[in-house]
């Protein structure tokens, strides 16, 4: 099967906004930023439900332009499902949108926490204890929405190595 959209999912730190762009590359496709970076640069990290709900729509907005403009393969820098994680990673709830959401993509990478925390000055959860709960809850919700997913881990050359392994053995799967 030949994967349309590929999302890069689970906590911060763990590589996924530098791997996006040498994952479409190697597909010959294109990278869909993570909007949620964007805006927490210009407004701060002091997020509110609504702020998060215009983080994944905004970002879905942009995904959704490029499929219809038929760039494939996309690859995503996280989607809507990760937004929801952030939502209840910092409140314990969220807003009846993000389990409303049906755009799914063809393949989630689940990144693993294995690589050191790095503050940015957007980054919130550095702690093990905080990193280990928003990785189970990334895992839980790709568990919950029974999408087809892949666990990527190791460290440099190799976690790239392994990204592309699991997307080769997802379209050999079909």
């Amino acid at each position: 099967m030949k994967l349309r959209t590929i999302c890069l999912h689970g906590p911060e730190s763990t590589g996924k906004s530098t791997l996006a762009p040498r994952i479409a590359a190697y597909l010959g496709g294109e990278v869909v930023d993570e909007y949620g970076r964007e805006y927490a640069e210009a407004r701060g990290i002091d997020f509110t439900m609504r702020d998060l709900l215009e983080i994944a729509k905004t970002h879905d907005a942009g995904a959704r332009t490029m499929v219809a403009a038929g760039l494939r393969p996309l690859v995503l820098d996280t989607d809507p499902l990760m937004t929801a994680v952030w939502a209840d990673m910092l409140f314990g709830e969220r807003d009846p949108w993000f389990d409303e959401w049906q755009g799914t993509a063809d393949l989630y990478l689940l990144f693993d926490i294995d690589m050191p925390w790095r503050a940015d000055g957007t980054r919130m959860f550095g702690t093990r204890e905080l990193r280990q709960k928003f990785y189970d809850l990334s895992k839980a919700e790709l568990e919950r929405r029974g999408v087809r997913w892949a666990h990527v881990s190791g460290q440099g050359e190799e976690r790239y190595a392994n990204a592309i392994a699991a997307i080769e053995a997802a379209q050999a799967d079909g």
